[in-house]
């Protein structure tokens, strides 16, 4: 019997873990979705109507957490007692700090050139920085070393906002 409260990868009946199978995740998702999709229930009251809408919506949002490497190993923490947004985490390795003042540096030298290749060109490295991390997390998360995890998500939330900031910043380059 399917819970609105039971564990996301129970639900998609997959491994509690970090590295999932995207085809295996998206065939589990299909087969939740054909359980529960509104319009099965197109013949029903109100009532049935509304439980299978709240069911389609949430079967999507645990799809599209599970999806995400990231949103996977914020959740597959939270489920270990950890809150990662939580101000218990906010010690950071001098290293990566360094590398955060070099990024914003970069970003700011190319955002005021006009120079959307040097922000292309960081866009590839960090990219390339969360690949490597997210290596690593499938190693730590899913063997259990909850810390290694912590830091690692809370570099690759980091790196998220850069991205996304880089990517702003092109767009205003190329949009003038």
């Amino acid at each position: 019997m399917l819970s609105l409260t039971q564990n996301y990868f129970e639900l998609f009946q997959l491994p509690e873990r970090f590295r999932l199978d995207t085809r295996v995740l998206s065939q589990a998702y299909h087969a939740v979705q054909g359980q529960v999709h509104p319009d099965l229930f197109a013949a029903t009251g109100d009532t049935q109507k509304r439980i299978a809408m709240q069911w389609a919506t949430h079967a999507n949002e645990v799809y599209q957490i599970l999806k995400s490497p990231l949103r996977r190993a914020i959740y597959l923490l939270r489920l270990r007692g950890i809150e990662v947004g939580s101000e218990n985490h906010t010690v950071i390795e001098p290293e990566f700090l360094m590398r955060q003042i070099e990024w914003r540096e970069q970003i700011e030298n190319a955002a005021v050139a006009c120079n959307s290749d040097a922000l292309q060109t960081l866009l590839c490295e960090l990219r390339n920085e969360e690949s490597i991390r997210l290596v690593r997390l499938g190693k730590f998360l899913d063997s259990g070393a909850n810390q290694p995890s912590v830091t690692l998500v809370l570099q690759l939330m980091f790196i998220e906002r850069v991205v996304q900031e880089i990517e702003t910043q092109i767009e205003k380059i190329e949009g003038e």
